[in-house]
């Protein structure tokens, strides 16, 4: 199992420090630096600037908006960002929300799974610098009775195949994506509910193609803070869970809520949607079980850190991409050199 840093959102307050602390992660042998996108920066332009000043450490987008961009316009974005990094690029989508596709994009959030998979075929087509034709339900190229014409992909890309990966948390979603990608993006993922809620529709969907999980990369993003109280260190994610589960998306349309409910705690994930829905952050937050919290987060000291993180191994996570706690520099660099620590501890690295 390698480690993966997961910068988040640019402009969310750590801009300054963010390159610190990918150069550090470079410099301590992760294996992969994300960058994410909602509806504030881009990820490209940042993993650019990360790729720009890095060595060894691969760059990913975690994730490239499908509302946001034709197909082929991410397959040269892909394809641009591996031949600048010197063949260190990871792709990784996503359909976004409801609220975001169509609010944000002007982009109905209809059939995603479908739109997902047509993409994919599309990307991967032109990143593979095939004359790009195409003809489904939500593309069509070229389009007919007019002057366009199949085109190939002028760049080059420094590997054959880039590495594609989709984020997922739904059982569909899981299972289409363990038969058209080479990874799955993950949060929210707990080493003692894995094979019922990710695994299994994982597997499902590598038996489509006749291959099982090896070679797959799983790759949960895991909160991280470091320190002898676990519990009050957990206790500081409570509002980025309420947030996801209570408020990332509609009461009828949200990923997170289910999920949670699919993990058990479908009371709670309910009282958490319905105080955060009605603006009771505070509330939300409290709402939020600790047991929910053990599951998703690692906390506490090195040593118990890499207890978890055995558990997280053990449930076939390939790379752990941690997001260190802290508002601080040091804080941010100092959970990063801790998760290495617990990871050797851990007889993983």
């Amino acid at each position: 199992m390698r480690l993966g840093i997961n910068l988040g959102y640019w402009g969310a307050g750590l801009d300054e420090d963010n390159l610190a602390v990918a150069r550090e992660a470079d410099r301590l042998g992760y294996a992969v630096c994300w960058a994410a996108e909602a509806y504030g920066s881009d990820a490209p332009t940042v993993l650019a600037w990360v790729a720009a000043r890095t060595e060894r450490i691969d760059v990913g987008s975690a994730i490239l908006q499908i509302p946001a961009r034709a197909p082929a316009m991410t397959a040269m974005t892909a394809a641009t960002l591996d031949a600048l990094s010197g063949g260190r690029f990871r792709l990784g989508l996503g359909v976004s929300g409801p609220q975001v596709s169509e609010g944000w994009y002007g982009v109905p959030f209809d059939r995603p799974l479908a739109r997902t998979r047509e993409y994919v075929e599309i990307v991967r087509k032109a990143m593979a610098r095939e004359r790009l034709t195409h003809q489904g339900e939500h593309w069509t190229l070229p389009l007919p009775g007019g002057p366009g014409k199949p085109i190939k992909l002028t760049v080059h890309p420094v590997r054959e195949r880039i590495p594609l990966y989709i984020a997922a948390i739904g059982p569909r979603n899981l299972t289409q994506t363990g038969e058209i990608a080479d990874g799955a993006l993950l949060v929210f993922f707990s080493p003692e509910h894995a094979e019922e809620t990710t695994l299994r529709p994982l597997r499902a969907g590598r038996a489509r193609i006749g291959k099982d999980l090896t070679g797959f990369d799983l790759v949960p993003t895991v909160p991280l803070a470091v320190g002898e109280d676990a519990d009050a260190l957990a206790d500081q994610f409570r509002p980025y869970v309420a947030l996801y589960v209570g408020g990332m998306g509609s009461r009828e349309q949200n990923f997170y809520h289910r999920l949670a409910v699919r993990m058990g705690y479908g009371k709670e994930a309910d009282l958490i949607q319905e105080r955060y829905l009605a603006g009771d952050r505070e509330g939300a937050a409290a709402a939020v079980p600790a047991a929910l919290l053990r599951a998703t987060t690692l906390t506490g000291p090195v040593a118990a850190v890499a207890d978890r993180m055995r558990a997280y191994a053990d449930a076939g996570v390939t790379t752990l991409t941690l997001a260190p706690a802290g508002f601080t520099l040091a804080e941010r660099l100092a959970g990063l050199r801790a998760g290495v620590e617990a990871l050797e501890s851990a007889g993983l690295g």
